[in-house]
């Protein structure tokens, strides 16, 4: 089969590569379409403390069902599904308590295991889940991301009426800008990019400035107390490190975004008894896909209409277009068939 595949930083090349077969408990899929995001960036900037290479990326897959292998139930030819990337071993702490995206053996397909920037894909069963009739393979493509939404504002139990502040709006920021919406929040963002940011306020956003004049801006609109959620989906440490004051006493931060590896992060050891705030990772997803794409299915998502898609064979310029400019589209989705 065709396939891109990241065989260095800044090196995608289009080629050939073994078609998987459905072995015991798998499925394969044929690739409809398969998002952008920055996990893939990373993969091809050479940031992902995740990735190994050579590697075909795309994490963020919808397709449709080719061969179910021996053992599979519930699913067919035909199926118009997603697929879950994060596959857990089963055996270790954090899969017996349910965690199976912080598994100590993980697996994440486009990352560890071959991705659907190619033709076909191959998953565990467990982890394909079928889509709501109605749903495109470009708009069923964010069950992924729109899961790592879910998941983030779960950590953060984001609720009715809570004033909760995103830092970032790429495309983990603009999923989680809706997620926080459909549990009836008030969402504000911030970013660095006015065009994102533009997303962001048609998607229901109140739009914060960046920089030092955030503080004040989220300090006016709380009568002083902080923001009861703050959602930091940037990677920047120094993002991280601006959660403590942002947030309020009580309140909860959760970290969404990825740093490389040994780089850390420095938060006011007073402030962890004075405010008594609580500091959530959140990685992924684990269980969230039924929900998001519910979401989808009932319109509450509306992401999916910002999107830029591209022919998947073009994904060596689209990367070295968006390695050189960021900005260039809101939400890129590759494409085919």
């Amino acid at each position: 089969m065709r396939a891109a595949i990241f065989h260095a930083p800044y090196d995608v090349r289009l080629g050939e590569h073994d078609t998987p077969q459905a072995g015991p408990g798998e499925v394969v899929a044929a690739v409809r379409a398969a998002g952008i995001c920055a996990g893939d960036m990373y993969l091809y900037l050479g940031k992902n403390p995740y990735a190994t290479y050579p590697v075909i990326g795309g994490h963020e897959i919808a397709g449709e069902v080719v061969a179910a292998g021996p053992g599979v139930t519930g699913l067919a030819a035909g199926d118009a599904v997603v697929i879950e990337p994060f596959i857990g071993c089963g055996r270790c702490y954090p899969c017996r308590i349910g965690k199976h995206n912080c598994c100590a053996n993980l697996q994440i397909i486009g990352n560890h295991l071959p991705g659907g920037y190619a033709e076909h894909v191959l998953a565990p069963a467990a982890n394909v889940h079928r889509v709501p009739a109605g749903l495109s393979p470009l708009a069923a493509s964010f069950a992924e991301p729109v899961a790592i939404g879910v998941q983030a504002c779960r950590r953060g139990a984001v609720a009715e009426g809570e004033y909760v502040v995103i830092l970032g709006a790429g495309p983990i920021g603009l999923a989680l800008v809706e997620v926080a919406r459909a549990r009836g929040a008030r969402v504000a963002i911030t970013d660095m990019l006015a065009a994102r940011l533009e997303t962001a306020a048609a998607l229901g956003a109140e739009v914060l400035p960046a920089g030092e004049a955030l503080l004040p801006a989220v300090l006016e609109r709380t009568d002083g107390e902080g923001a009861p959620v703050v959602i930091e989906a940037t990677g920047s440490p120094q993002a991280m490190e601006s959660t403590v004051d942002l947030v309020a006493a009580g309140g909860r931060i959760v970290i969404v975004g990825l740093v490389k590896k040994g780089v850390g992060v420095t938060f006011p050891a007073l402030d962890f008894t004075r405010k008594e705030m609580s500091v959530f990772g959140s990685r992924a997803s684990a269980n969230c896909f039924p929900e998001a794409l519910d979401l989808l299915a009932r319109g509450a998502i509306t992401y999916p209409n910002a999107a830029t898609s591209f022919d998947l064979w073009q994904a060596p310029e689209v990367f070295g277009r968006l390695a050189a400019d960021p900005g260039a589209v809101h939400k890129g989705v590759f494409v085919q068939g």
